[in-house]
C-alpha cells in the first residue's frame, strides 16, 4: 500500500474536509493507494493578492514538509494555485502535483484550445501566471468567469441548482464563442460539478484535484518524480521555523 498525502489550502472542519475527500471517488484508482486529507494550519481567506499567495506557499509548505519522513510516497496539492508545489519539490524527493499545471497541460493533449471555467474573476491572476509560466497563450480559448463569490469551505453543497446552470452557460459560451474544445473546472473546490458538465457538453472537461491523483498513479508507477537540478535543496533548511511561524499563524482568527 502506497500512502498520498493531499493538502488542503485553508484550515477544515472534519465536515468540510469530507466534501473535499469526496474527490477521489470520481476517478478510478488502484486499491494500491491510500489518501490522507490535511488542511493547512493558516491560510490566507483568499488568493487574490500577492500577499495571499506567499501565505499560501508557507501554510502548504509547512504541512507537506515532513512527508516523506513521514512515509508518504507522494504529495497532491489541493489548489489550482499549485500554491506550495515549488517549495515542496525543494525539499522532497517523492512527487508532488499540483492541479493548475497538470490540468492545463492534460487539456493540451485532449484539444487545441481550451477554457477555464471558474467562479470568480478575482482567481484569473492564478490562471494567467500558469498560462505565462508555460507560454501557452495560443492555446487558451478564454477563461470565463460566473463572477461569483466561492465558498472554499461548504464547496457548491447545497448550491447546486443556482451554480450549475451558470456554469454551464459559461462553458457552452466558451465553446461557441471562443472555440474551445476542452474544459477546465478553474478551482478544485468546483469538483461537485463535473458530473453535471460532462454529461451536458459534447467537449472533455477536466476534473483537477482527481487528475492529480491518477498523474500520482503513473508517476509512482513510472519511477518518476521531479528533477533535483529544476529544484534544488537549500543549503540551510529552516523546517523547524516554518513549523513555528505556522504554529504562531494557526492562532489567529481565519
Amino acid at each position: 500500500m502506497k500512502d498520498i498525502l493531499v493538502i488542503v489550502p485553508f484550515p477544515m472542519s472534519e465536515e468540510n474536509l469530507a466534501a473535499r475527500q469526496s474527490q477521489t471517488q470520481a476517478v478510478e484508482l488502484s486499491g494500491q493507494l491510500r489518501f490522507t486529507f490535511r488542511s493547512a494550519r493558516a491560510a490566507p481567506r483568499n488568493y487574490v493578492s500577492q500577499a495571499d499567495m506567499v501565505l499560501a506557499d508557507v501554510g502548504i509548505l509547512e504541512v507537506g514538509q515532513s512527508a516523506e519522513e513521514e512515509g508518504f510516497a507522494a504529495v497532491c496539492i489541493d489548489t489550482m494555485s499549485d500554491s506550495g508545489v515549488a517549495a515542496l519539490r525543494s525539499v522532497l524527493n517523492i512527487p508532488v502535483v499540483g492541479p493548475g499545471r497538470a490540468s492545463m497541460l492534460t487539456a493540451m493533449l485532449l484539444g487545441r484550445r481550451f477554457s477555464v471555467i471558474t467562479m470568480w474573476k478575482h482567481w484569473f491572476h492564478l490562471y494567467e501566471k500558469t498560462i505565462g509560466d508555460l507560454g501557452i497563450h495560443d492555446h487558451v480559448a478564454s477563461i470565463r468567469s460566473i463572477d461569483v463569490a466561492p465558498d472554499n469551505q461548504g464547496l457548491l453543497g447545497g448550491k447546486e441548482e443556482d451554480i450549475f446552470p451558470l456554469l454551464l452557460d459559461a462553458a457552452e459560451a466558451a465553446i461557441s464563442e471562443d472555440g474551445a474544445e476542452v474544459i477546465l473546472l478553474g478551482s478544485t473546490t468546483m469538483h461537485q460539478a463535473h458530473a453535471f458538465l460532462s454529461a451536458n457538453l459534447d467537449v472533455p472537461v477536466i476534473n483537477p484535484g482527481p487528475l492529480t491523483y491518477k498523474l500520482v498513479e503513473a508517476m509512482l508507477g513510472l519511477g518518476l518524480s521531479h528533477s533535483r537540478a529544476a529544484y534544488p535543496v537549500s543549503p540551510v533548511p529552516r523546517t523547524e521555523m516554518i513549523a513555528a511561524m505556522m504554529a504562531t499563524a494557526g492562532n489567529f482568527d481565519h
